[in-house]
């Protein structure tokens, strides 16, 4: 009975309009979604048809692999600026495969490697994580600022885009049922048991990453390096090999949306996925990811990557100029920075009050 005591006076410490408005801060992203869908499904025609419904699902899909990637990175305290051009340059390398293979020719063989759908995905994926694992060496072992190592990789995967093909599209990326590509398509376009196949891609890594951030080691440990990375390291936490997974995360992340975009389209430009770290951050912020590190979970990176889809979607409905579709996102940006600091003062200033009724109770 005695023990129950502190948590009533604590309680009792603390306002219900406080208590109120941190739940309210709490549920913040669901409160946006609600609001988003609810102007738009008045103001915006054709907003609640089946067929916008499953654009949308399409466009936060793209949106929520990313964004889950940067949840894992903010997580840790970093940042990954790099996404939108691994998409970019990873849909150039799926492009590049179905359309050339690799030319032996320089090795003195007469011809070229081809490959099916399963291996260009493959291939595609892992160089999306080698650019991901770059960037998280550069971090941890040459202690570069991930604000920087990760612009500077922005810039080299586009270049490197830009150069696959001389700035050109590679069009028609149909496959070849010779060589067991003609289903690349598919990984775009196709649905399975009533649902497009790219939402199963999505269910699978988001399911993945919730087990990972909430069942493992590495979860925790990836929450205590963004909590508190001298902490965790003297607890022994291998903070360096939490970095890097992180990171290789993020970049295979973004390498499937770049070859899902081939696919879709059929075609990959150099230009592909140019500000979808934008998006990537406003969602994993909106959330509820900390900018500061230490806090942030997958299901709410979700509801805030639908939160910035039916944004996007919405306002390109309602015939609003793509400027102002900039400068409405990136004061979406800023507005949740700002209440996830207020968040964490209200918690800090709840949790003293915690702490002051406790100590009243046992003196």
């Amino acid at each position: 009975m005695s023990a129950a005591t502190p948590s009533a006076t604590a309680s009792h410490a603390i306002s219900p309009g406080t208590s109120a408005l941190l739940l309210l801060l709490k549920m913040r992203t669901f409160v946006a979604l609600i609001l988003v869908f609810a102007f738009f499904a008045i103001n915006a025609p054709n907003f609640l048809t089946t067929a916008n419904a499953v654009i949308i699902s399409k466009h936060v899909a793209l949106n929520a692999f990313l964004a889950i990637g940067m949840t894992f990175v903010i997580i840790t305290g970093g940042i990954d600026l790099s996404v939108g051009s691994i998409v970019g340059l990873c849909g150039m390398v799926a492009g590049w495969l179905v359309l050339n293979g690799i030319d032996l020719g320089a090795l003195g063989i007469g011809y070229s490697l081809q490959f099916n759908t399963f291996e260009i995905g493959l291939l595609t994926v892992l160089v999306g994580m080698l650019v991901g694992l770059i960037n998280g060496l550069l971090i941890t072992k040459l202690n570069v600022a991930p604000f920087i190592a990760t612009l500077g990789t922005l810039y080299v995967a586009r270049g490197a885009a830009l150069l696959s093909s001389g700035g050109r599209t590679f069009p028609n990326l149909s496959g070849n049922a010779e060589y067991g590509s003609a289903s690349f398509p598919y990984i775009g376009t196709g649905n399975l048991l009533g649902l497009p196949f790219m939402i199963w891609m999505l269910i699978v890594v988001a399911a993945l990453a919730a087990y990972i951030a909430s069942r493992t080691p590495l979860g925790r440990h990836i929450y205590a390096v963004g909590g508190n990375e001298r902490g965790a390291a003297l607890s022994g936490v291998k903070v360096n090999r939490v970095k890097l997974f992180v990171y290789v995360f993020s970049g295979f992340c973004a390498a499937l949306v770049g070859l899902i975009i081939a696919s879709q389209l059929q075609a990959s430009h150099p230009a592909t996925g140019e500000t979808f770290e934008l998006n990537a951050i406003a969602a994993a912020v909106l959330g509820g990811t900390s900018m500061s590190g230490g806090r942030g979970r997958i299901g709410g990176t979700i509801v805030g990557a639908f939160v910035i889809g039916i944004l996007s979607d919405g306002l390109i409905m309602m015939g609003v100029s793509s400027f102002w579709q900039t400068v409405i996102k990136g004061l979406v940006i800023i507005a949740a920075v700002v209440i996830d600091q207020a968040q964490s003062r209200l918690q800090a200033r709840v949790a003293l009050q915690q702490e002051a009724a406790a100590a009243a109770r046992t003196s």
